[in-house]
């Protein structure tokens, strides 16, 4: 059996708050727009402040004052380890579920699927209704499990 199915840019559509979708580019991501979007969210979040340092807070805000495109290596890697930081701190429990434990059985089964010759299968791993039932029906047995005893 072949090794499952695992989109690559799963982690990205986590940012969907600040307009970001699963097929966007680096450099789209690094739109100083979008950073400021991005901080608005996270002041309204409550999570600028507790997640960011002073130095962290004050490239985020010279980037979005000076800067009209981020063409710099470094920046852009400053840039994208604070959105990281932003992008956990401001992740729901439920979407937390989802990148942690519903990908990776989306995948698995996925796997299974199309090693058993359903083809359509591969598509499984990436179609966020189904990763988001995986993770329903996996909350759902371990509630019922700890209730019954």
């Amino acid at each position: 059996m072949g090794k499952p199915f695992m989109p690559m840019d799963m982690n990205v559509y986590f940012m969907r708050d600040v307009g970001l979708s699963a097929k966007m580019n680096l450099s789209s991501f690094l739109s100083v727009g979008r950073l400021a979007e991005a901080r608005k969210l996270a002041l309204r979040r409550r999570v600028w402040f507790k997640v960011l340092d002073r130095v962290e807070r004050g490239i985020i805000d010279l980037t979005v004052k000076c800067v009209v495109c981020i063409k710099s290596g470094k920046l852009a890697k400053l840039v994208t380890a604070i959105m990281g930081k932003l992008q956990s701190a401001m992740e729901s429990t439920g979407e937390r579920l989802v990148r942690t434990i519903g990908v990776s059985l989306a995948g698995k089964l996925s796997g299974v699927a199309v090693g058993w010759g359903n083809v359509s299968a591969k598509g499984w791993a990436s179609d966020l209704s189904f990763v988001a039932f995986l993770v329903a029906m996996h909350v759902g047995n371990g509630f019922g499990r700890r209730l019954s005893g």
